[in-house]
């Protein structure tokens, strides 16, 4: 494939440009029920009441500002606009397989409120909907869904906890999450703000929950707390990770003010867990309770709490299926929480932040939004798997563009409720960074049309959320209302797995490598906010393809729903592992290069086999690329391209271009970035040709010596074919000689085995004599002794086989002969004989009189009583018959 096709193919935004998957209805205004205006999709101070609105505290609580409003599905494109949802397959589309650009409705009547989240099930049958207060699952289509000849689709649909999350009178959803161990996929959670986590299997009941836990204590009667209302809001929530700890059973929270709880051990009621983790879970705890076993004075308040543990993860053991024994391949099983520990498990926390993070330049500190756990997870390192497997970072977003970046250095364990547990010390996240992804930098340029505060209120409406990419687990995407970042990983874990594997007891590696460190690597990917309209389209949803028929790019839409496609690279294990330098100090708008995978090393390992040892001296053949692989410049290796402006919508029109001096310093440092981007990237583009003009003169000369190679290898064939020649002539008259002599010696041991045997035992012996009398008694008695000796087992035989069939014709006669008597002796027992109906007749005739008697004795008491009665059943059946 050529690099303009593939270009071509993978330019998701010529592709979808115009899709009517993203056209808006005539009368959409989110939240407003308003006609659509010019400027009410955007972010501005004019809109900035319009947009606050819809987190507005209705009763207690803030709605939650999170908005996903796209879901991939395989190929196929999911987008909510309003209340409807629309589906599209994108495979067609970029084959071209459909003659213009459609989509389907999916139409669900349970979903009647405006959507705010899309969130797939893991196994990609069903999509949770959620609005500020509902929840609904649907059933999606099946394959071959855009061959229908309606534009509408029937789903089911059910409303999931109707008695939870129904009215605006009940708690504001804050997240969903399909749980990746649910069985089936089935198992939904939703976190409330008022910090209830409600877990739902879809397959069992969508009305009541399973299971509920609870990240805020309730409020006692008649008592005043005093604590900021953002301490006691759920904002968010995430899954721990982790492969032989408590991590994959840990659940944390986080609340507007920023402080983050922990509740663990929680699973889901019906849960399909890796028995390799069960077993790798039960060696952490054997290992936890050795260490105890030294019986040190500050572990042994540790020892019920351990206890506590091994019974937990024994009850695990037990329901794994008999012979499900490690190490063994891993498979997943159903698994149960156990019910061997009464109490409930305890919420710990908060966390304490050590040290305190930064407070951003010309912020008073922005309301936490979302959170996310990180795991380096290597599974080709098994053998320094233990260092690795427990490395943990967690990333916490702010409205300010903050993130804070925390490394998990002591997991959370499981803990239970009960009075000791009351004293333990509080949790702890080692604060690693603080990343300022520049918004109020952004919004405090001067201006001459607005004041600086003005535009920082804009804040108040910024709800950033991490998302992380499905190819890479080292890099989170954050989008907000003013663009996309790219958050990069990677050097962090690596350069921390390198220091926990050396051998030091003092850290001293790891300190150092704390202190070189670089950070994060911060890449912009997209712009929305406008410098001349000073506004903003917020971003509404990002996506990520991970289907191979679908190139890696990354799906950006924005408020006035238009969508922006960025093609991204994929990295390979060796660049990864080998050729992960640190990123250069840049002015992080950068972004990589399409062309990085035509970029290729010219040198390729090779493995000689054991039982080829290389001769000593000089090497026959040196290779001019070096002995090191080629690693493309970091200029080509970022995730993103330049910055892209995405402000407005093709169906308002253009404004008159106004030049003021924020107009003219912001294109002068565009200018002056682009300039020195272009320098970086020419720089590293002379060094790509360098390399390629080095691996064509390797490539001539291989050929060469390649062709070298071939005629030594004709000749040697040559020579063997002339002394193999030699060799077979008298290799042939020796096997054939052989043959003979072998013939010979055959045929003399049989005669010499036949002369033992006649020497041995010449006659048969008395058994030997029995035997073979009684085999030919048994064949006379068989077969006879003559032919006609009709007493053999043979003639009668065949004499029983002639009668039998000579008798069947007539029992087959007398066989339906009995059928027809049964069948007549049937239809005239339905009729009854003259004996049965007199004793019939006489049985009426005594109920008859005594029913008259009965009649008698009611009317005489009814005239006693003075009662007046109607006329007897006899009396008006006679008088009908009169009258007929």
């Amino acid at each position: 494939m050529q690099k303009g096709d593939n270009i071509a193919q993978d330019d998701w935004t010529a592709i979808l440009d115009g899709h009517p998957v993203f056209d808006l209805p005539e009368n959409y205004a989110p939240g407003s029920g308003q006609p659509l205006s010019e400027r009410a999709l955007e972010l501005s101070t004019t809109t900035l009441p319009k947009s606050t609105q819809d987190t507005w505290p209705v009763n207690e609580y803030l709605l939650s500002g999170r908005r996903q409003m796209m879901a991939l599905k395989d190929t196929d494109l999911i987008v909510a606009v309003g209340t409807e949802i629309r589906i599209t397959s994108l495979g067609d589309t970029k084959l071209g397989r459909s003659t213009r650009k459609s989509y389907k409705v999916l139409h669900a009547p349970n979903v009647d409120f405006e959507i705010r989240q899309l969130a797939l099930n893991p196994s990609g049958k069903l999509l949770a909907v959620t609005g500020a207060y509902q929840v609904a699952v649907v059933v999606l289509p099946r394959a071959g869904y855009s061959k229908l000849v309606s534009s509408s689709i029937d789903c089911r649909a059910v409303q999931v906890g109707q008695f939870y999350h129904g009215t605006t009178s009940s708690a504001p959803i804050a997240k969903v999450e399909w749980h990746p161990w649910g069985e089936a996929g089935s198992t939904l959670m939703v976190m409330t703000v008022d910090g209830k986590l409600r877990e739902y299997d879809i397959s069992v009941d969508s009305e009541e929950p399973q299971q509920v836990l609870s990240f805020i204590p309730e409020k006692k009667s008649r008592s005043y707390l005093a604590q900021d209302p953002a301490e006691r809001e759920i904002i968010s929530f995430t899954l721990g990770k982790g492969k032989a700890d408590w991590g994959p059973l840990t659940v944390y929270a986080l609340t507007r003010s920023g402080d983050i709880y922990a509740i663990c051990p929680h699973m889901p009621r019906n849960a399909s867990i890796p028995s390799s983790y069960i077993h790798a879970l039960e060696c952490f705890i054997a290992a936890k309770q050795e260490f105890l076993s030294q019986g040190t004075p500050s572990t042994i308040s540790l020892s019920t709490l351990y206890d506590y543990q091994r019974k937990y993860v024994s009850a695990l053991v037990k329901q794994l299926p008999p012979g499900t024994v490690f190490p063994a391949l891993s498979r997943s099983v159903p698994i149960h929480p156990p019910h061997t520990i009464k109490t409930q498990p305890l919420r710990q926390g908060p966390f304490l932040l050590q040290p305190s993070p930064r407070v951003l330049e010309g912020s008073d500190g922005g309301d936490a939004t979302d959170i996310a756990y990180l795991a380096f997870m290597d599974d080709d390192d098994e053998e320094n798997e233990g260092e690795t497997e427990r490395l943990g970072i967690v990333v916490v977003t702010h409205q300010d563009g903050k993130v804070d970046v925390y490394l998990d250095v002591e997991k959370v364990e499981a803990r239970w409720e009960s009075k000791l547990e009351k004293r333990h010390e509080l949790p702890m996240f080692a604060v690693y960074e603080t990343i300022d992804l520049g918004l109020i930098s952004m919004l405090k340029t001067p201006s001459l049309t607005s004041s600086t505060n003005a535009l920082l209120e804009l804040l108040q409406a910024n709800h950033p959320v991490l998302l992380a990419d499905p190819m890479h687990d080292d890099t989170v995407y954050v989008y907000h209302a003013f663009g996309v970042h790219a958050l990069e990983f990677g050097y962090l874990l690596q350069s921390l797995a390198t220091a926990l594997r050396a051998e030091d007891e003092d850290g001293a590696a790891l300190t150092r490598v704390l202190e070189k460190s670089t950070g994060t690597h911060v890449t912009p990917i997209l712009n929305t906010f406008s410098f001349q309209r000073q506004c903003s389209n917020p971003v509404i949803a990002v996506c990520v393809p991970n289907d191979v028929y679908l190139s890696y790019s990354i799906l950006i839409l924005t408020s006035v729903f238009r969508i922006t496609s960025i093609p991204l690279n994929l990295r390979t294990d060796l660049f990864h592992k080998r050729a992960l330098l640190p990123p250069e100090p840049s002015f992080v708008i950068a972004a990589p290069s399409t062309s990085t995978d035509l970029i290729t090393s010219g040198t390729s390992s090779y493995s000689a086999p054991k039982d080829l040892t290389a001769l000593e001296g000089p090497r026959a053949y040196v290779s001019l690329l070096g002995t090191e692989p080629f690693v493309p410049p970091a200029i080509f290796s970022r995730t993103s391209s330049l910055p892209r402006l995405s402000s407005g919508t093709p169906t308002m029109p253009a404004r008159e271009f106004m030049l003021t001096p924020d107009t003219l310093r912001f294109l002068a440092t565009q200018v002056t970035l682009m300039t020195t981007h272009m320098r970086s990237v020419l720089l590293a583009h002379a060094g790509v040709e360098d390399r390629l003009g080095l691996q064509k003169t390797e490539f001539r000369r291989m050929q060469e010596k390649c062709g070298e190679i071939l005629r030594l290898i004709e000749l040697l064939k040559a020579r063997m074919r002339d002394v193999q020649g030699v060799k077979e002539d008298g290799t042939e008259g020796r096997v054939e000689r052989v043959k003979g002599r072998h013939r010979e010696l055959m045929g003399r041991a049989d005669r010499i085995l036949q002369a033992l045997m006649m020497s041995a035992s010449p006659e048969l012996s008395e058994c030997e004599a029995k035997w073979f009398e009684e085999l030919g008694r048994m064949k006379t008695e068989i077969i006879g002794a003559g032919r006609y000796d009709e007493g053999s087992l043979k003639a009668r035989t065949v004499l029983l086989k002639r009668e039998y069939e000579r008798i069947i014709p007539s029992l087959k006669d007398v066989v339906a002969k009995e059928e027809q008597r049964r069948k007549w002796l049937l239809d005239n027992s339905r009729s009854l004989g003259v004996s049965q109906a007199f004793e019939l007749g006489e049985r009426s005739n005594i109920e008859k009189t005594k029913i008259a008697e009965l009649e008698k004795e009611i009317v005489q008491m009814a005239s006693e009583m003075e009662i007046s009665l109607g006329r007897p059943p006899s009396q008006r059946d006679n008088l009908e018959e009169n009258s007929g």
